[in-house]
């Protein structure tokens, strides 16, 4: 991690209970732009709610998050609870959530991209076709006419992803996140969206900056061929936040078991783990 970045997400303290259930416990953490990040647990751990409440999801019973506002001249940190409803919609446009089971729209390939630069940015077709076309070129996906008309519920498991994945880069975010991003994918297929994780991280926006890249997933193989700053929470808590060597390396009785049963949980994944993708009508991030 480099201390001279600019700071992303500050989050002091953090607590969320559901029904009497404490989910989180207390979590401090500063997420520096241009990172990435993985987030790392158990079932249950608070992975999902930690990301849900960074997205404004979900209100919190008490400490702070505070994010990078890039909405005027001089970016700053402000409390996520300072901003409007407005102003988090503008936030919102900066950022790209790719949804573990995808949230594809139906309809057309161009259709999934379109959308959302027409309704969200306001382009005209010219520039928006112009775009989709970049976008799918950058996935590794074909952009021509025939394949942008072909409908989404044709593509394959791996197909699908990169287009999950084209929608949230059309919209040059400064942050992306994603949710378990290969989770159901077969082995060659997972290994490619690994590999376009680490391209779409490494290449500069429009404006030169570098790209955040936050990760929840129990895929091993994406943590050792990407060795992100890895990050694991543990009964509601930071247990580990440190490279992926050390966490890898780690003999603790905490990590340990956890490191070993990764393969399994990550097959296992159920739905109701996921970031759910309906919410996001609301903010700016998702639009049916």
């Amino acid at each position: 991690m480099d201390n001279e970045s600019q700071v992303e997400f500050q989050i002091k303290d953090l607590h969320k209970s559901f029904d009497g259930n404490t989910i989180l416990k207390g979590i401090d953490l500063e997420l520096y732009s241009g990172e990435m990040i993985a987030v790392v647990g158990s079932s249950g751990c608070g992975k999902t709610v930690l990301l849900n409440s960074i997205l404004g999801q979900y209100s919190f019973d008490k400490g702070s998050i505070s994010i990078l506002d890039r909405t005027h001249e001089n970016w700053n940190l402000k409390n996520l609870n300072d901003f409007s409803a407005l102003d988090i919609d503008d936030i919102h446009r900066h950022w790209g959530v790719v949804f573990q089971r995808n949230a594809l729209f139906s309809g057309s390939v161009y259709f999934n991209i379109a959308l959302w630069l027409k309704e969200i940015k306001g382009l005209e077709d010219d520039l928006i076709k112009s775009i989709a076309e970049s976008a799918l070129a950058s996935v590794d996906l074909p952009n021509d006419k025939q394949f942008m008309e072909k409908s989404s519920n044709a593509l394959s498991g791996g197909m699908a992803k990169r287009l999950a994945i084209a929608r949230a880069i059309s919209m040059d975010p400064y942050v992306l996140f994603y949710d378990e991003p290969t989770t159901g994918l077969d082995p060659a297929s997972s290994t490619n969206i690994h590999e376009l994780i680490f391209n779409i991280h490494n290449t500069n926006m429009e404006d030169g900056s570098k790209r955040t890249s936050i990760i929840i997933t129990h895929d091993k193989d994406l943590l050792s061929r990407l060795r992100p700053r890895t990050i694991m929470l543990h009964h509601g808590k930071v247990h580990f936040d440190g490279p992926f060597d050390e966490f890898e390396k780690s003999r603790s009785d905490v990590i340990r078991p956890y490191f070993e049963m990764m393969p399994v949980l990550h097959k296992q994944m159920s739905e109701d783990k996921e970031v759910d993708a309906s919410l996001y009508k609301r903010k700016g991030l998702l639009v049916e």
